[in-house]
């Protein structure tokens, strides 16, 4: 059977400009949560889906897949030897399926890329060896790396994530319809404001 590209969600940052109690992945977002709503789009792909997160968030990764798919990493400013950070969390995230075909890196906080959207860039990886979703020109995630990359992934490290091998690789952008590849959740009202837009779109007409 053909490998596939695999899923990694990042979910191991702080949520520094989230200034609710609680982290930002665990705030109720509809029917479920941020962190929830955006593993419901990577686990219906049917791509294999890894969540790099902290103890503090593992637990809510697991009620959404299983233990065997969540990496737990030090959170974000923990002493130690290794530069913890969005580099970091990649790194650990490929090498936890080193077997597939390549790997789309997905934002915990970005809960309304579709499915469809997370497909499209994973099929893009046959030709070309970065692929980005794209919405009416504007790049956003997810980002796609293939399989020849794998030796360059695994070794990033700290905060810089993949911005030198997206430019140093020539790089397709998927333009999509779908403007949920440019949403992140990094405070209240952003959260608020897709709050009222899925309240919006679910009201009678």
């Amino acid at each position: 059977m053909k490998s596939r590209p695999a899923v990694v969600v990042l979910a191991a940052g702080t949520g520094s400009r989230f200034s609710a109690s609680r982290h930002k992945l665990t705030q109720r977002l509809g029917a479920s949560s941020i962190l929830g709503s955006t593993l419901r789009h990577a686990i219906a792909s049917h791509l294999p889906v890894v969540v790099v997160t902290t103890h503090a968030l593992a637990d809510a990764a697991r009620r959404h897949v299983a233990s065997r798919d969540v990496v737990v990493v030090p959170a974000v400013g923990t002493p130690g030897p290794e530069p913890l950070g969005m580099g970091y969390s990649i790194a650990i995230g490929v090498a936890a399926r080193p077997q597939a075909s390549g790997w789309l890196v997905l934002p915990g906080d970005m809960p309304m890329v579709q499915t469809s959207t997370l497909l499209e860039v994973a099929r893009a990886l046959d030709h070309h060896p970065v692929a980005y979703a794209q919405h009416k020109g504007l790049r956003g995630h997810p980002v796609g790396f293939a399989a020849e990359l794998y030796s360059e992934l695994v070794t990033l490290s700290g905060d810089e994530g993949a911005k030198r091998l997206v430019a140093r690789y020539p790089a397709q952008g998927v333009e999509v319809d779908d403007p949920g590849v440019l949403i992140d959740v990094d405070t209240e009202a952003d959260l608020e404001q897709l709050r009222q837009a899925a309240s919006a779109a679910s009201a009678p007409r």
